[in-house]
């Protein structure tokens, strides 16, 4: 059967984190305590007015399928949040609720790449971007960044590695593996350059709400014809409800909407009606106070890897990931990750997931996890950090 699988196929990358956790599990169901720092869930889960609107939703009967772009009031509920938390007034026209952050990206790639185009990634990214550019036939090109750059594209990256089959950007701030986030005037000039190049930019904002050194602002306040993806995974805890969003420039909502209903016909109804609790006062005030607990995670884990010897190139400031250097301990940070693992039962992601540049001396820790796990963890990798 092999023969008639379809080339894009051979094109998807591993998505290493995953056979991570799955390995982890196989561990546990052997007997082994496992402290998981691999995958990007937060150990938080949907808070009580959320469960309670799921709940009346489905009493209701409000199961049925939505208008393919979402429920009306939740587009209004996002574009209000947009407004009055991360500095952005959004038309709720321009909101397209979508089957997870995932969905709105396959939505990208599928409205903006044909089969041929270049888009233009940082290495290090999250791995499975580069798989949503490839099934639509597009080709991802990761262009190495540093701790120079806080691991992001540049302006000057832009214009080094412009080819005439480049079409675009897809860029995160904050960062999935490195938690860091692009600076306003730096971001502004990496937009200016592919606007002169007359490019596209697909813009990542799934951790914006998890920052922790300065309040969140998007990067619709500096252009407002981005292609935003965001989710209710991450600061909103809802990782299996498959729940995002994009905010897309006007002309694309009627055609994104055309696909959207024929790939997924509606987000999830259950998930949607839920996902209007999340903006109520009682949830909010719950989100800041784990946003809190995140970032108290953050600060414990730093000086903690300090003292083990790992280093950490650029301090994160939003997300739940820190981006470790472990050139003190090996040059082999598969080998190294599968050591915590097998020996010290903690799970944690090699760099090689997040792209070749840095991958033999990378690995990225999870702190979606709560601080009892957090600080066994660091006693475990001791000893094979001597």
């Amino acid at each position: 059967m092999s023969a008639h699988l379809a080339a894009r196929t051979h094109a998807i990358q591993p998505f290493l984190a995953v056979e991570v956790a799955k390995e982890a599990a196989r561990l546990q169901a052997a007997g082994r305590d496992i402290i998981s720092m691999g995958i990007g869930e937060p150990d938080f889960t949907a808070p009580p007015p959320v469960l309670a609107a799921a709940l009346r939703a489905m009493e209701a009967g409000h199961t049925g399928y939505s208008a393919p772009a979402g429920l009306p009031a939740l587009r209004e509920a996002i574009a209000a949040f947009y407004a009055d938390h991360f500095g952005a007034p959004v038309d709720p026209g321009r909101v397209i609720v979508t089957s997870g952050a995932s969905g709105a990206l396959l939505l990208a790639a599928m409205a903006l790449v044909n089969p041929g185009d270049e888009i233009l990634l940082p290495d290090p990214s999250y791995p499975a971007n580069q798989n949503f550019i490839a099934s639509a036939g597009g080709i991802p090109r990761l262009i190495p960044s540093d701790a120079a750059r806080r691991f992001h594209l540049s302006a000057q990256d832009v214009r080094d590695h412009w080819t005439p089959a480049t079409r675009g950007v897809l860029i995160a701030s904050p960062s999935n593996p490195t938690g860091t986030s692009i600076a306003d005037d730096e971001l502004r000039a990496l937009i200016d350059a592919v606007r002169q190049r007359n490019g596209f930019v697909i813009m990542d904002e799934i951790y914006l709400g998890l920052s922790y050194d300065h309040a969140p602002r998007s990067a619709l306040r500096l252009d407002d014809n981005l292609i935003i993806l965001n989710s209710f995974s991450k600061y909103f805890h809802m990782t299996g409800w498959r729940l995002g969003w994009m905010i897309v420039p006007e002309a694309l909502v009627a055609p994104i909407e055309r696909m959207a209903a024929s790939l997924a016909i509606c987000p999830p109804s259950p998930s949607q009606h839920a996902a209007l609790a999340c903006f109520g006062t009682e949830a909010l005030d719950i989100f800041e106070a784990r946003r809190l607990a995140f970032r108290q995670r953050r600060d414990f884990l730093l000086p903690a890897f300090d003292s083990l010897g790992l280093d950490v190139p650029v301090r994160p400031d939003g997300a739940f990931y820190i981006y470790t250097d472990i050139s003190r301990h090996s040059d082999d940070s598969s080998t190294f990750a599968a050591r915590l693992l097998h020996e010290a039962g903690v799970a944690a992601v090699p760099g090689i997931d997040f792209g070749p540049a840095h991958a033999a001396r990378s690995i990225r820790f999870s702190y979606a996890t709560a601080m009892p796990q957090l600080e066994q963890a660091i006693e475990r990798m001791r000893p094979l950090c001597r």
